[in-house]
């Protein structure tokens, strides 16, 4: 029983980590051929290989996912927040639940294998399974809202560059849609991620939908206020006639100054986050330091005067 549980469980775990793997540094095809031109797909591998690996891994993971069926709610609702983090294939759901759902399975089984073999008691092992149970269901969670908010802080910091670089390509005599092709050109090194949104915004406006509506889809697959302001203001510039590249102008200098602010707000709250590190470990070990000796050398007169 106990190998039938062991082998189970490296099968529960491969599949994991394998599901874990594409879901954090995969793309999708379409996008990876996409960046092959500018050389980032380089890095990532092929993407017939990339390919390989989603198929396997949806194969095996649609089963899990016929067991337990999302509803459509939940799946529109996990659909954009894996848009969020940068996952904009329509497999990227299945594969996540699927993650998950083997993660809810296999850590369990690693967790009652272990009890087994230490000889818990079976209520002990239940209890351990049911805790390790809940953190296989919270763990992929938790490792998704860190990878929004990751992305975030990447697309929140590489706007204003974005905008200074399109202030001056629309001062250059290129129309809005042009600079922004041109900011995705020129920022694919630099700030990948904010490349990336300006050019599917670029593809969706190619390919025939509105300026407005792939403006406001960047805004729902980023969920960044910056962009959402950014995006507002484009809107009602257009719609009023004024300039586009002069409120361009202001807003890259208010993001600017605001990002500026943040910076300084970060350096105000590294001394209160590095006083409890002081406290508990610097601190003890320089009092040990200065005061041992003379500590050593008071216990060691007290015990002669005794002595006598």
């Amino acid at each position: 029983m106990i190998y039938v549980i062991a082998i189970f469980t490296f099968i529960c775990v491969t599949l994991a980590i394998i599901g874990v793997y594409r879901l954090t540094f995969g793309r999708s095809k379409t996008h990876a051929h996409r960046l092959k031109s500018s050389g980032a797909a380089k890095a990532a591998g092929s993407p017939k290989e990339e390919e390989s690996v989603v198929d396997l891994v949806e194969r095996i993971v649609k089963p899990l996912n016929r067991i337990v069926p999302p509803s459509l709610t939940e799946a529109n609702k996990l659909q954009r927040t894996l848009m969020k983090a940068g996952y904009i294939s329509h497999r990227a759901p299945v594969i996540f639940r699927g993650v998950q759902l083997m993660s809810m399975l296999a850590l369990p089984g690693v967790v009652a294998l272990i009890c087994i073999l230490f000889a818990f008691s079976w209520s002990g092992v239940a209890a351990y399974s049911l805790l390790a149970f809940a953190i296989g269901f919270m763990v992929p969670r938790f490792v998704l809202k860190r990878l929004i908010k990751r992305r975030q802080e990447k697309l929140s910091w590489g706007l204003a560059d974005a905008l200074d670089l399109m202030v001056v390509s629309m001062e250059a005599g290129l129309g809005m849609n042009q600079a922004m092709v041109r900011v995705s050109e020129e920022l694919i090194d630099a700030h990948r991620e904010i490349s990336e949104e300006f050019d599917l915004v670029n593809l969706e406006i190619r390919v025939g939908r509105d300026r407005v509506e792939a403006l406001n889809n960047l805004c729902e697959r980023t969920g960044v206020e910056d962009l959402r302001s950014f995006v507002t203001m484009l809107v009602q510039a257009d719609r009023f006639g004024t300039s586009i590249g002069r409120a361009v102008r202001q807003y890259s200098d208010q993001l600017r100054t605001k990002r500026r602010q943040r910076a300084e707000q970060a350096a105000q709250k590294a001394s209160v986050k590095l006083l409890l590190p002081l406290t508990c470990f610097l601190f003890p070990t320089l009092f040990i330091v200065i005061l041992g000796p003379a500590g050593i050398s008071i216990i060691d007169s007290f015990s002669g005067s005794v002595t006598k």
